[in-house]
């Protein structure tokens, strides 16, 4: 009789429940949350030239670079590689100019007067920066030279032209706040600080 009972039983639980094998408990299966528009990714990369040189790396600095997606905080050859990706995964992007930096134009090179730099006259040096307002808004140029009173200044970026080889891993995916949104980058982890 008890047989009976179990065998009805172990049927009729066998409709309702679903089996689990034993090695999910162990290993369960995480689901990634995937880069898409309004998620937070923080990455660690290293950008070399083709020459294979290190322009820049998040490694170095020790901490990942953190960006809202979509929000056009980051390259849009590297935004768009980035699509799909999760926590984990790794590549390497190659952006070309017009993905990156832009190519370089020539006449965002010009020749000023010392006296343009109004009290700064005797520190002008080859690799400063200044920000200038120009036709297009607000510009940033660099210092290639100072011969006599004239200084050579370059409005395009310093990666101008350069084709962009990135060593990328994701290091996490979250979804923006709305704050984070709503001013279209992220927060540190003390909230907002603008």
């Amino acid at each position: 009789m008890f047989a009976d009972l179990n065998a009805g039983r172990s049927r009729t639980m066998k409709r309702h429940v679903r089996h689990t094998p034993y090695s999910e408990f162990i290993h369960p299966k995480r689901v990634s949350m995937q880069i898409s528009e309004n998620t937070v990714v923080s990455i660690h990369y290293t950008l070399t030239n083709n020459a294979g040189e290190t322009i820049d790396s998040s490694i170095q600095r020790g901490e990942p670079l953190a960006y809202l997606h979509g929000a056009g905080n980051i390259i849009p050859g590297l935004e768009k590689a980035l699509v799909g990706k999760a926590a984990g995964d790794k590549l390497d992007v190659t952006v070309n100019p017009e993905e990156g930096y832009g190519e370089r134009h020539e006449q965002l090179i010009q020749q000023v007067p010392k006296t343009a730099f109004e009290g700064n006259e005797e520190n002008l040096q080859p690799g400063m920066q200044f920000q200038a307002q120009t036709e297009a808004g607000p510009r940033i140029f660099t210092i290639t030279a100072v011969e006599g009173d004239e200084v050579t200044v370059d409005g395009n970026h310093p990666l101008a032209g350069e084709t962009l080889n990135f060593a990328v891993e994701v290091t996490e995916v979250r979804e923006a706040s709305d704050e984070e949104k709503e001013h279209g980058h992220v927060h540190g982890p003390e909230g907002h600080d603008h």
